[in-house]
């Protein structure tokens, strides 16, 4: 009588586990990593958290995206590398190097296509800028869902004050290896030299450079300022980057899995924005505003006026004309007619 009423309880149990659809057995989370080279304070890090916390809640868990910041697992074009061969599923790559895979992408670095800051965030969230450019990166083995950012780029040397395209030839320029960049400087007459970023303060030190550009945050945050006390906030160039994600993972990724991503990507550069605002009006540690950091510190700084902005734009024009044949001229004109589009009549520079 036992052994019968065992295996009755044995069959009853065989038989309720049969019957339990697949969604009631637990499935572990899947461990998904998002790497990228911003440092963990900064806005770029601060929405690639916010991007795997919208995605950990909307999936109740079910995926769970851990954040690699500061180069973790490599910089940015090894980044790309890993993602387009999938072996890294998310990564935030900047424009400046992902021009290397994706050409139309270089559209973004032109130096001075944007008058200001709010034209440069209207244009990027506009819906038919992000499908357009984002449509040239399947084809090179990533799918785009979205921006983060590393703010606008400044000036900053330890020569002369910097006003006019003139006052940069013939200095020793620390400049991100990107072509963009280089053919940039080159056009104003400086001698782009490459030095890893960890050395940039160093070499501004010791003399191997006289200059380099960064965004303002960046220069006062790695103390790049210490040691070249002119600044010129010339923001020439957009430090954008775009959320990309390997192919094969996308794939195995339900439509609503999917449209949570993307939601998580405007969360991402929502949260990035509104902490390097933030960062501005409140350095860390020291809790005073940039300004009043350089002001304390003896650090000129000059705010470019509309005109001498156009001055430089019009010194690099001839850039513009290599890369509009490199993009293409239908992409080049959309851009400038989007930017057009979304420019107020009074900048907020």
């Amino acid at each position: 009588m036992k052994i019968g009423f065992r295996i009755l309880v044995v069959l009853i149990l065989m038989a309720f586990v049969a019957g339990l659809p697949v969604g009631a057995v637990a499935e572990p989370p899947a461990k998904i990593k998002f790497g990228h080279v911003a440092p963990p304070f900064l806005g770029q890090s601060k929405g690639v958290e916010a991007f795997a916390a919208h995605v950990k809640e909307k999936t109740s868990g079910r995926i769970d995206i851990a954040t690699f910041p500061m180069g973790q697992l490599g910089g940015e074009r090894s980044l790309a590398e890993q993602v387009q061969s999938g072996t890294l599923q998310i990564a935030a790559v900047s424009t400046a190097v992902l021009q290397n895979f994706v050409p139309q992408a270089a559209i973004l670095d032109m130096p001075f296509i944007f008058p200001d800051r709010k034209t440069a965030y209207a244009t990027l969230d506009d819906p038919e800028v992000q499908k357009k450019i984002f449509s040239y990166f399947p084809k090179k083995g990533f799918v785009a869902i979205g921006w983060s950012e590393n703010e606008f780029r400044d000036f900053t040397n330890n020569k002369r004050p910097v006003r006019k395209p003139s006052d940069i030839k013939g200095l020793r320029v620390r400049v991100m290896n990107s072509p963009v960049y280089l053919d940039t400087f080159k056009q104003m007459g400086a001698f782009p030299v490459g030095v890893p970023f960890p050395e940039i303060y160093n070499a501004l030190q010791t003399g191997v450079i006289d200059a380099q550009e960064n965004p303002i945050l960046t220069s006062v945050l790695m103390k790049f300022t210490e040691v070249t006390k002119n600044v010129t906030i010339t923001n020439h160039c957009l430090s954008e980057c775009v959320i990309i994600v390997a192919p094969d993972y996308w794939e195995t990724l339900s439509p609503q899995d999917r449209q949570i991503f993307i939601e998580a990507a405007k969360v991402a550069i929502d949260t990035n924005r509104k902490v390097n605002v933030e960062l501005h009006q409140k350095l860390p540690k020291i809790g005073i505003s940039i300004a009043e950091y350089c002001e304390k510190n003896g650090i000129e700084v000059i705010d470019l006026t509309q005109e001498e902005r156009k001055v430089f734009q019009e010194a690099l024009v001839p850039v513009w004309n290599k890369y509009r044949k490199k993009i293409g001229n239908e992409l080049f004109d959309f851009m400038l007619k989007k930017i057009k589009e979304h420019q107020d009549p009074v900048p907020d520079f």
